[in-house]
């Protein structure tokens, strides 16, 4: 799984976003790797967000440039118009969001997409609606939203819970210098989420590309999508 070595570092993006164009340039010349959740009836659909008192653009990648732009790394799941699943009442509406999404995103990829994150800011999952993608669903791991500043493996992986959120750079700097130091015995997951666009907010690309840098090319380190390592 882990090519005989500890250590695993993966990045997890939401919403397929144009941002992610430039996003894959740069994790692709620094040879890492993401897990790109997708809504797949909001492709190409156009917007904005209002984020920090900033406008910046929430446009939707186009459906037909979907398998070549993530080709090299992995899609995953989001649901098909990303409602808070905490929301949905009907059993079987989180099921149809959840399982028509990841078959429109495995015939668009041309490979069976087996991941997803949670839509939806705060409380986004409970261990009901875990259960419910777990028995009813072809999804076998999924992203919560809950930073947890720990390496450890999952347990659960219908309840995946990331180290660190990509902008938090303080902590992702920190977490990343202790992860470099790090010589364990038992298998090590460093792993980093959020939204592509939210660089744009206070143009801080160049801040993520020095972490990328600082991650990059070691070779006791994994660099995976969360497919690649988890499953």
């Amino acid at each position: 799984m882990l090519q005989g070595k500890r250590k695993a570092l993966t990045f997890s993006y939401d919403d397929g976003v144009t941002q992610d164009r430039r996003l894959i340039r740069l994790l692709d010349q620094y040879g890492l790797k993401a897990t790109f959740n997708i809504n797949s009836e909001l492709l190409g659909h156009d917007g904005s967000l209002l984020r920090e008192g900033v406008t910046v653009s929430h446009v939707k990648v186009p459906p037909e440039e979907a398998a070549d732009l993530y080709r090299g790394h992995e899609i995953a799941a989001h649901t098909l118009t990303h409602p808070n699943l905490t929301h949905v009442p009907e059993e079987a509406e989180i099921i149809r969001q959840t399982e028509e999404d990841r078959k429109n995103l495995s015939a668009l990829a041309g490979y069976e997409v087996r991941g997803m994150a949670y839509p939806g800011g705060g409380v986004n999952y409970t261990e009901a609606i875990a259960e419910i993608i777990r028995r009813h669903t072809g999804v076998q791991y999924a992203r919560t939203t809950v930073c947890t500043g720990s390496f450890a493996w999952p347990r659960d992986l219908l309840i995946l819970h990331p180290t660190a959120f990509h902008k938090d750079f303080d902590r992702l700097f920190s977490l990343g210098e202790e992860f470099l130091r790090a010589e364990p015995e038992e298998p090590l997951l460093f792993y980093v989420w959020g939204h592509s666009y939210e660089f744009d907010i206070d143009d801080s690309w160049g801040r993520f590309e020095e972490f990328c840098r600082m991650m990059a090319g070691r070779d006791d380190i994994f660099y995976g999508t969360n497919g690649q390592i988890l499953l």
